[in-house]
């Protein structure tokens, strides 16, 4: 299982900072503003490696077509990058193989036990358990278990793309609470929502603030 990694500083790298806006626009399907967002993350630090998993894990959240459009997109960036004499480090790939079958169920288990601070289960998931294995395979499992993106980018990522989608603001406090497990601080939180609305838009950053007052709150303040 991927180590949480450790994070003691209150504000966010410019390679996080930079992955709030394109997550956001690729998962609102702007792909107008996508591209500039991904020529400053590249420019920030991102590798090709990093922007892809982002716009990969987009279809967990968006659906497939916003995926494959936003990494359509990213193909045409680093190709007008590569014509401008631009080489862009490519990343790394998975440290190891995905599991498969039952491994994969009990890893994305462990996952999202660990991520979320207790075991998830409920009568929404009694109801439908199809949409519990898909989350605990796919998401917690497919996902998650590639390692060549830290845990912390990735709900970085996952932040920005709910905070681009109205009417999920509680998947979106949720996953404020999650960041704040894997060691992303309530201020750098804060400024995740500042580059929303800095970079992004103003209603996005105010459905962040809002998800990271109730996930506070929540946990009584800490």
């Amino acid at each position: 299982m991927q180590p949480t990694t450790a994070q003691t500083s209150e504000t966010l790298s410019p390679r996080q900072q930079a992955i709030v806006p394109i997550a956001a626009f690729a998962a609102a399907g702007d792909i107008a503003r996508l591209g500039p967002a991904l020529n400053q993350g590249l420019d920030a630090g991102l590798t090709v490696g990093d922007a892809r998993e982002v716009l990969v894990q987009v279809y967990a959240y968006a659906g497939f077509p916003r995926s494959l459009n936003a990494l359509g997109e990213l193909l045409k960036v680093l190709e007008a990058r590569r014509q401008r004499g631009l080489q862009d480090a490519p990343g790394s790939a998975p440290s190891r193989p995905i599991p498969q079958g039952d491994a994969l169920l009990a890893a994305g288990t462990a996952n999202q036990t660990r991520l979320v601070g207790a075991p998830v289960k409920g009568p929404l998931f009694d109801f439908a358990p199809a949409i519990d294995q898909y989350l605990k395979t796919h998401l917690f499992g497919d996902i998650f278990e590639r390692d060549n993106l830290d845990w912390q980018s990735r709900e970085i990522a996952t932040v920005g793309m709910l905070s681009a989608l109205a009417g999920a603001e509680s998947q979106l406090q949720s996953h404020m609470g999650i960041s704040m497990n894997v060691g992303l601080t309530p201020g750098q939180l804060r400024q995740l929502a500042q580059v929303l609305a800095d970079r992004v838009d103003g209603a996005h950053a105010a459905r962040a603030d809002g998800a990271l007052v109730r996930a506070l709150a929540a946990r009584g303040g800490k």
